[in-house]
């Protein structure tokens, strides 16, 4: 059982700075996930904690000890790697036990773990394969087994399944996820993938320029974000965003768009310029919604099992996606508590 703690912790690099005032505190035994765009400092953080990169400010803590100047080897992490960082010239035995080596662990111990980690991943009959025979998920489970010796506080992996194709990282994906639910300590999982991070997580951190956007369940994120950033971020497509300006808005709380003229409760709209957003899944081909709208259709890509539907109306291009068994006609609905307001900067306006 172990608890991260960051305060006000900052990151530069030269005139860059790539983390913000970083404050956020874990919770035992969860599994985290970092996600967003490339750069935005969430490998930087990873690597804070592993103490790979010296922290510039604040401090983060491990258990409500500051481990800013403790030495890599007392942090009691254990990092997984995007390339996974084995010995090209030792066997998997080898790999796996070599962190037990180097702590001066006696044979018998050594043998336990590995044999133990290697029950565990399922890799008992590639304990004498160089990693050279192996394919990239059997290198995966051979890091993620080299780290599960060292018993560590917490897990660190850092986009673990991005060099593995799809049908590997779905099912890598299951493992980890197993993985966790068994050995029940704490994971902090970085990757760009919103799928992993939704499949994944107790708990997901937005990262945007060394900044946390929202944190909050996958469910949470996705039902309720707090800004266009996460909206569009998290889900797949995106979510349509349309500009809403004082041509719009007919009334204090009302407005037109595409087509139809909508009351928004217990807020006002004093003329400035507003966005509304809607997930694509949200439009739909069921007349009975309390608007619909007739748009112009440009795209079908049929993935199989649903549709994604590309159109326009009134000039704004919008996305919807169906469930492949529903025949496309020419009117789209939606209700209104799937709509999203947002002000001006892009903030979430709760109506």
């Amino acid at each position: 059982m172990a608890n991260i703690k960051f305060s006000n912790v900052g990151k530069s690099f030269g005139d860059n700075k790539v983390i913000n005032n970083f404050n956020f505190q874990g919770k035992d035994d969860e599994f985290l996930v970092l996600v967003g765009p490339s750069g935005c400092g969430k490998s930087t953080l990873l690597r804070m904690i592993a103490g790979l990169e010296q922290i510039d400010e604040g401090e983060i803590q491990i258990n409500n000890e500051v481990i800013n100047e403790m030495h890599p080897s007392k942090r009691h992490t254990a990092m997984v790697f995007q390339s996974y960082a084995l010995y090209p010239h030792m066997n998997v035995y080898d790999n796996m036990s070599f962190g037990l080596k180097i702590e001066k662990k006696t044979k018998e111990e050594i043998h336990t773990k590995v044999l133990s980690a290697a029950k565990t991943l399922k890799i008992e009959d590639l304990l004498e394969r160089r990693p050279k025979e192996l394919s990239g998920g059997q290198r995966q489970r051979v890091a993620i087994g080299r780290a599960i010796t060292r018993n560590p506080k917490i897990f660190l992996f850092d986009e673990p399944l991005s060099n593995l194709d799809a049908a590997l990282r779905a099912e890598m994906r299951v493992e980890i996820s197993r993985l966790h639910q068994k050995i029940k300590t704490n994971m902090i999982y970085v990757t760009h993938d919103q799928v992993e991070a939704m499949t994944l997580a107790d708990r997901i951190v937005i990262l945007n320029n060394g900044n946390i956007e929202q944190v909050g369940t996958p469910n949470e994120i996705y039902t309720n974000p707090d800004n266009i950033f996460v909206a569009q971020f998290i889900g797949t497509p995106k979510m349509n965003i349309f500009k809403i300006n004082s041509e719009n808005i007919v009334s204090n709380n009302k407005i037109n768009i595409l087509g139809s003229s909508i009351s928004f409760s217990g807020i006002n709209l004093d003329k400035k310029n507003y966005y509304i957003g809607i997930r694509p899944e949200h439009l739909t081909l069921n007349e009975n919604q309390e608007f619909n709208f007739t748009p112009k259709i440009e795209l079908i890509e049929n993935l199989g099992n649903e549709k994604i539907v590309y159109m326009v109306s009134d000039q704004n291009q919008l996305c919807a996606k169906i469930t492949s068994d529903i025949q496309i006609n020419n009117t789209f609905g939606f209700n209104l508590k799937n709509l999203l307001l947002f002000d001006e900067n892009g903030l979430r306006i709760r109506y």
